[in-house]
């Protein structure tokens, strides 16, 4: 497996127990999907190594305890802290209308209805207070909020967002 064919779940923030279970960290809107998982990949020196869960609940708000099978003591878990947890593409639904996963957009052209052709997405900026399309236009990069009063269609068959953006907000990084 490699991670072009995945998706990032979360990463190992710390130990919970002696006996080698681990609090990850997901990166999700929906926790409670990931509550019965059977496997994860972890990423280990550059190499996706597939992990079997025995047991797995979720812990506070975005948290999941997880305990990995041979995973038994403080020194297994001290090895897999702050390791990134993977998981197949495939095992995701599909998502239609105007909902889509940030992945599946990174090449989809954006069009505003008032301006015209943006650009290609580049990736999507969820660093900050407000998730972004980072588009490029020709080597110029074009921030757009991710907003669903914007976003007006997802055309996955022509790989196209169409937005309506704020009046000035796309010229502002042409000026």
């Amino acid at each position: 497996m490699q991670i072009k064919d995945c998706f990032y779940l979360g990463k190992v923030v710390k130990k919970y127990s002696f006996k080698g279970e681990l609090l990850v960290k997901l990166d999700t809107d929906e926790p409670e999907i990931f509550k019965n998982l059977e496997s994860v990949f972890i990423s280990l020196r550059n190499n996706l190594i597939p992990f079997f869960v025995d047991t797995c609940k979720l812990h506070k708000s975005q948290l999941l305890r997880i305990k990995f099978e041979d995973v038994d003591s403080e020194e297994d878990a001290n090895a897999l802290l702050k390791s990134d947890l993977y998981l197949p593409l495939s095992i995701l639904p599909t998502l239609s209308g105007n909902k889509f996963y940030y992945h599946e957009v990174t090449g989809f052209m954006v069009i505003d209805e008032n301006f015209g052709e943006v650009g290609v997405i580049d990736n999507i900026n969820d660093t900050g207070a407000q998730e972004l399309f980072v588009i490029d236009r020709d080597g110029t990069e074009i921030l757009i909020p991710l907003n669903d009063q914007f976003i007006k269609k997802v055309d996955r068959e022509n790989k196209q967002i169409i937005v309506n953006t704020p009046e000035g907000l796309i010229d502002l990084y042409l000026e």
